[in-house]
């Protein structure tokens, strides 16, 4: 074969390969931000969270709705244990990244300490010249 022939080959099989590829870093991305965003959670290092949550953000929980602030005073008392985090789905579409998953911890909120039974949450971040910033969260932990 040519030397023109081999580097065409070598070219074409970087270019195959590579979408196979590209699909890993998002899986390491998600899981990688939702354990960071727990450890800080666990050690309420309120300045990690300030740094990584974006001003626009919105949770829902059992007991309702939390802006920014109110997330942060949330997190402020949740007195986490260690968590367990598990069965991670991520999707990306451009700048946005979806992070589905189950995390079991006990935690309190709204006064009530909460079971550590597995329960789905979903976590959304955007990428932005910044860094990331965690823009959406929704647990699916039942309050008893």
């Amino acid at each position: 074969m040519s030397a023109p022939g081999i580097l065409f080959a070598l070219v074409f099989s970087l270019f195959c390969a590579m979408p196979l590829r590209a699909a890993e870093p998002v899986r390491q991305t998600g899981e990688k931000l939702v354990r960071q965003l727990f450890a800080d959670m666990k050690s309420a290092d309120i300045p990690a969270i300030r740094k990584i949550i974006s001003p626009e953000f919105q949770s829902v929980h059992q007991d309702g709705a939390r802006n920014c602030d109110q997330q942060i005073e949330l997190i402020k008392g949740l007195g986490m244990a260690s968590p367990v985090l598990g069965d991670f789905v991520e999707s990306r579409s451009g700048s946005v990244l979806v992070v589905t998953y189950t995390a079991s911890a006990e935690e309190t909120v709204g006064g009530k300490r909460l079971p550590g039974k597995p329960a789905r949450r979903l976590s959304v971040f955007q990428e932005t010249p910044e860094g990331w910033r965690w823009v959406a969260h929704a647990n699916l932990q039942v309050m008893p």
